[in-house]
């Protein structure tokens, strides 16, 4: 199934693509997408409706975040050989985990606001997992059995207050619209592998990121099994599982995002996203 939210901010409806592509209102059987409305249990029974049997929606309009809010908006840090090798960083020997605010949450297609102050906001795409059964020390051979599907996030990164303002990195990670994610949350059981899913970034037209989940350092399976040695991951849970080589930070000479650039994203089999960058207010 491919899982959406549809309609003007704050009253986004719940939406399933058909089989042509199309958005049927599914509002009827689930209010919202999040937490438990999208463990495994809740989607098992959603995967009993025929969407054909939906109401047709002529005119979605705007696409909103395919999850209203998270519990934990977590992501993995260098992940990516290449990436790792482009920041000049040895690559790691454990999954680097760290937050984003919950509010950094946003549609795949809204605007991207540059926050005041910043010098050296970045883009990254990344594959998203959705977790879907409460995970506390599981082995990577069941990992996958706990997540409820995948979908496409940029983690977009402010590197000034990320690197040289001390702290974690949350602080560079947390912006209002820092967290686009969708159009759709795909379920697990059309995602064959993970890990052979490719991952691209134009920005303003020009391919910057063109990678596959193969490059990964930890699988999408490790990262979990790790994750769930130290916390319980509960349904609704998101992780952005790191990004490839081809970030702003990472060129000769750095360039990073101002008013008016263009990112386009997507994640093979998963949607494509495309924000505007705007100046914060």
């Amino acid at each position: 199934m491919k899982l959406l939210r549809y309609g003007p901010a704050g009253q986004e409806r719940t939406g399933m693509l058909d089989r042509e592509g199309r958005v049927r209102d599914l509002s009827g059987h689930v209010d919202d997408l999040a937490g438990d409305a999208v463990s495994r249990a809740a989607l098992d029974r959603l995967r009993d409706i025929d969407p054909d049997s939906l109401p047709l929606v002529e005119e979605p309009g705007r696409i909103g975040s395919c999850l209203s809010r998270v519990p934990n908006f977590f992501c993995i840090g260098l992940n990516y050989a290449k990436h790792a090798a482009e920041t000049g960083a040895q690559p790691p020997k454990e999954p680097i985990i760290f937050s984003k605010a919950s509010s950094a949450l946003s549609g795949p297609f809204d605007p991207v606001i540059i926050p005041r102050g910043s010098e050296k906001a970045d883009w990254e795409v990344e594959l998203g997992v959705v977790i879907g059964r409460e995970a506390l020390y599981v082995s990577e051979a069941d990992a996958l059995d706990h997540v409820a599907g995948y979908c496409t996030i940029n983690d977009v990164s402010e590197r000034a207050f990320q690197i040289e303002r001390g702290g974690q990195w949350i602080k560079g990670k947390s912006a209002p619209s820092f967290g686009p994610v969708g159009p759709w949350l795909v379920t697990a059981d059309e995602v064959e592998d993970p890990q052979a899913l490719r991952v691209t970034l134009d920005l303003n037209g020009e391919r910057v990121q063109d990678e596959t989940t193969g490059d990964m350092i930890f699988t999408v399976a490790q990262i979990i099994s790790h994750m769930s040695q130290f916390m319980k991951l509960m349904p609704g849970d998101v992780i952005a599982t790191g990004t490839p080589s081809g970030v702003g930070m990472g060129m000769t000479p750095q360039r990073f995002l101002k008013p008016g650039d263009v990112m386009e994203i997507e994640v093979e089999g998963l949607g494509r996203q495309r924000q505007e960058a705007v100046a914060a207010d």
